[in-house]
């Protein structure tokens, strides 16, 4: 695997590809960041986000987290105390589940934001953007259905974070799409460069296949959850034998979970996946990767359920280091 396949393994889109390929080049000493606002605890989505970060460690990137304390106070997500709490908590988390903590630097928010020449730069910002284009691109992010000034800004905060912070590549799920082209289309008019972006997938409804998995919503999968919790949730995931499953019927597009979750988030972490059977089912089946697993399920050689019972038990080893340490925690206090 080259410098460019690993940048963009997994990945849904760069922005642009050019410009992917120009860092692929050169890797070495250049920066990557994702912002995440704290909440405490891992769920699927972080995970997703932060093997990514793992390639690019592997690639030669450094990569910078920034735990978004501003950001999640105007998102409404609690008091300055009650988020840095959470953060640390989460700081934890992300180094258990396996981000290099020497080529890791973590960053608050609010070790910047409140500079003069960062609220001057915001200002500019404001300056040259529209309410209604900082509504769209807060509206896969943003926290109950009111849209406050706060949520107006924060799209603009999050663009200039990446001038800030001083990175080559801003990554994150799909739903950052929007904020990152907002991004690339207002910096260049401060005087700027546009930030090359790259996003990952995002995992569908764990039950339905429908839309995506949500901490907030539905079933999600997290750092809290017990070995116990984690096969309940997904004995019960929506795994038909396809990894292109037909729309329901009101026309709704859907995905393998199941699929998706080895894809994503098993295969890039574990060389090897072994599914156990009883020799009266065929015995143990055995994949270097992913599409000999997905091919098999699609055949019928590889069963639904054995397929989640794999799942299961390669999910709680990701997960078991970072619950260690939320368990710590709660002890701690």
């Amino acid at each position: 695997m080259d410098v460019y396949e690993r940048i963009t393994r997994n990945a849904t889109e760069v922005v642009t590809e050019e410009e992917g390929r120009a860092l692929a080049d050169d890797p070495d000493g250049k920066r990557a960041y994702v912002g995440y606002e704290p909440s405490g605890v891992l769920h699927i989505g972080h995970m997703l986000t932060a093997t990514k970060l793992m390639d690019l460690q592997d690639a030669g990137f450094e990569v910078t987290v920034l735990l978004a304390d501003v950001h999640a106070y105007l998102n409404d997500k609690g008091t300055f105390e009650e988020i840095r709490e959470t953060a640390e908590r989460m700081k934890a988390q992300f180094l258990a589940y396996g981000l290099d903590g020497d080529k890791t630097e973590f960053v608050y928010g609010s070790e910047f934001q409140f500079d003069r020449e960062y609220v001057l730069d915001l200002h500019a910002l404001e300056l040259e953007t529209s309410i209604s284009r900082a509504q769209r691109a807060m509206a896969e992010i943003k926290s109950g259905d009111t849209v406050t000034v706060s949520q107006a800004v924060y799209p603009l905060m999050q663009a200039l974070d990446i001038v800030y912070l001083d990175v080559d590549l801003a990554v994150g799920g799909m739903e950052q799409r929007k904020v990152h082209m907002l991004a690339r289309d207002t910096l260049p008019k401060i005087g700027e460069e546009a930030p090359t972006c790259l996003h990952t997938p995002l995992i569908a409804d764990l039950q339905t296949g429908i839309g995506k998995m949500s901490a907030s919503e539905g079933v999600s999968i997290s750092m809290e959850d017990s070995t116990e919790d984690i096969e309940e949730k997904v004995n019960g995931a929506y795994c038909p034998p396809t990894r292109d499953p037909d729309p329901t019927d009101d026309g709704e597009e859907r995905e393998n979970p199941v699929l998706q979750i080895f894809e994503y988030h098993v295969f890039p972490r574990f060389e090897t996946v072994v599914v156990e059977r009883p020799d009266e089912y065929g015995g143990d089946l055995t994949y270097d990767d992913y599409e000999s697993l997905a091919a098999d399920l699609e055949s019928g050689e590889l069963h639904p359920a054995d397929a989640k019972g794999a799942l299961a038990t390669y999910l709680d080893d990701l997960i078991a280091p970072g619950r260690a340490k939320l368990e710590a925690a709660e002890t701690d206090s």
